[in-house]
């Protein structure tokens, strides 16, 4: 934990998402995130919600005014991290919106921005975006895909050139 602060401090701008274990009906407990994502250029911190993390490590890093979390479709992470942890998304800028600024007319997830803006094709499958996020053991294809989601929205954040240079505490 005490790397992944000075990395995540250090960088400033940091790849950002979270994942919930998938419901499928109305009725079912909707108890999410269990998985938070962070990332640098150089490194990817995949963070397990349960019992045993540290919530000052997430608060300090999430809430941060001076770390600047980037991401797609940010705005439903911010209830569920308000309700479960009582963390508020702090400087954040919402890669969504940026890249439909380019010209898009609707707001571009992390997969089309990849596409758009690299040129590169982003792997996701449907069975490891539906899978069992709860798990007490990540399996290696979860782990690099939410590895991937964050660094991503870093990637084509810094490959349009810092869309925001005044993030705000509140989605862009």
């Amino acid at each position: 934990m005490e790397f992944a602060s000075r990395a995540l401090t250090d960088a400033r701008f940091i790849g950002f998402d979270t994942e919930t274990k998938p419901t499928f009906t109305r009725e079912a407990i909707r108890n999410g995130p269990h998985v938070i994502q962070f990332a640098t250029m150089e490194h990817a911190f995949i963070v397990q919600i349960s019992s045993t993390i540290s919530i000052d490590f997430l608060k300090n890093m999430i809430e941060s005014p001076e770390i600047v979390k980037i991401g797609f479709g940010l705005k439903p992470d911010r209830g569920p991290l308000r309700q479960k942890l009582g963390i508020r998304l702090g400087a954040s800028v919402d890669l969504a919106h940026a890249v439909r600024k380019l010209g898009y007319h609707q707001a571009v997830g992390v997969k089309s921005a990849v596409a758009i803006v690299l040129g590169r094709n982003l792997q996701k499958s449907k069975s490891t975006t539906t899978s069992n996020w709860a798990l007490p053991k990540l399996h290696p294809n979860q782990l690099l895909y939410a590895a991937n989601d964050a660094y991503a929205a870093l990637t084509v954040f810094h490959a349009i050139g810092r869309p925001y240079t005044q993030p705000s505490s509140r989605v862009t």
